[in-house]
């Protein structure tokens, strides 16, 4: 990897195939012979899943950025080809089953939160998503092909990413056998007093770094720091959008449940 410091993130594309055993080892094969292999193949039908390579090493799935070889962007870049149609979201139709669960394991492994740092997928060829170059290079997370910089695919369609984080594991894959961790502990929320327009505190850093640390990284071009900002206020209301909430729960003020949610 060209960028091991930078947080891990896996790709979701599609194949633009059909799904099956037959197809499975057709596309495989396909993917080899022009040396585009990502490092999973998977059948959403199927639960069928093979590997080309280790998750830490370079895929070959993406187009380079310039001079940013985007394959090679983070501790992992994970690349995840799904015999599946864009223009089909997988998500409708799928069966996830232990492959699945096991390939969230190992992503979850590197540190991989469930977000998608650049927002929505794309809902068609010609529908416009975020490309942010700055947020490639520093935010881990989930992205669709159709959000990597120095790409024009847009797969993997508009699959729902609840139902992606949905079908992962809420245990360990062992059936539960590993030894219980202790939860960390949510530092008390200290009051909205103090995430507001002119304040300057410790809370306000310390709710920014948890911010980027959940993928909302994107906002911050510096920092984050001690001075409440515009900026603050933005990841704050997009974390909060991202929990379903709108209106007043939405304001990009954060309060109680804010705090709790964030820091859990």
């Amino acid at each position: 990897m060209d960028k091991p410091d930078a947080p891990a993130r896996v790709v979701w594309h599609t194949t633009e195939s059909g799904d099956g055993d037959a197809a499975f080892k057709s596309v495989a094969n396909y993917l080899i012979e022009i040396g585009a292999e990502p490092h999973i193949l998977y059948d959403p039908t199927t639960d069928r899943i093979g590997q080309f390579g280790p998750l830490n090493e370079s895929a070959r799935a993406l187009k380079n950025d310039g001079g940013t070889r985007t394959n090679r962007v983070g501790r992992a870049c994970i690349q995840i080809e799904v015999l599946a149609r864009a223009s089909k979201p997988f998500t409708g139709y799928w069966k996830p089953g232990p492959n699945f669960k096991k390939l969230m394991v190992a992503i979850r492994s590197y540190g991989v939160p469930d977000s998608f740092p650049m927002g929505a997928l794309a809902k068609s060829y010609a529908a416009a998503t975020t490309r942010d170059r700055s947020v490639w290079l520093t935010s881990g997370g989930h992205y669709g092909h159709c959000h990597v910089p120095g790409n024009d695919h847009w797969d993997p369609g508009a699959i729902s990413t609840s139902a992606l984080f949905k079908a992962a594991p809420a245990k360990p894959a062992d059936g539960g056998k590993s030894p219980t961790k202790p939860k960390p502990s949510i530092p008390a929320f200290p009051g909205v007093q103090y995430f507001r327009p002119g304040a300057k505190n410790q809370f306000v850093t310390a709710l920014g770094k948890q911010l980027v640390a959940k993928g909302y990284g994107r906002f911050y071009k510096v920092g984050p720091g001690p001075h409440w900002t515009a900026v603050d206020r933005a990841a704050v209301r997009a974390f909060q959008t991202d929990q379903g909430w709108t209106g007043s729960d939405a304001d990009g003020y954060p309060g109680p449940q804010t705090w709790k949610r964030l820091f859990s």
